[in-house]
């Protein structure tokens, strides 16, 4: 075998060792997404509406959620792209970033005069 050929090998199996990796990657988000879908939970669907789930129901694969105000939407459950977790680390951390940047307007504006 010449070298040439070993080397197609081996870029053909490191290949498929990355594909089977990304395919159960893949298959544990979504197993983990399918896992916090719970009454309840916030949810974010792939058209960018936020909801909280009133209820799942598992033969017909339809998701009842509240939008807001009372306005409540039938979906489809794969439209559930993201269950949202309360973070309250971010919002210090924007919180932060803000006070920065109204400092840094200030000391600009008083170097300017």
């Amino acid at each position: 075998m010449d070298p040439f050929s070993l080397f197609m090998i081996a870029a053909l199996g490191l290949l498929i060792f990355f594909m089977f990796r990304n395919s159960r990657k893949q298959r544990q988000a979504q197993q983990e997404l399918q896992d916090n879908l719970v009454p309840g939970a916030e949810v974010m669907t792939s058209f960018g509406l936020f909801a909280t789930v009133m209820s799942i129901d598992d033969d017909t694969n339809v998701a009842t959620i509240d939008a807001g105000s009372g306005t409540v939407l039938r979906v489809h459950r794969q439209v559930l792209t993201k269950v949202i977790h309360d973070e309250p680390e971010l919002e210090t951390e924007s919180a932060d970033s803000a006070t920065e940047a109204s400092s840094d307007d200030a000391g600009r504006e008083s170097r300017d005069s």
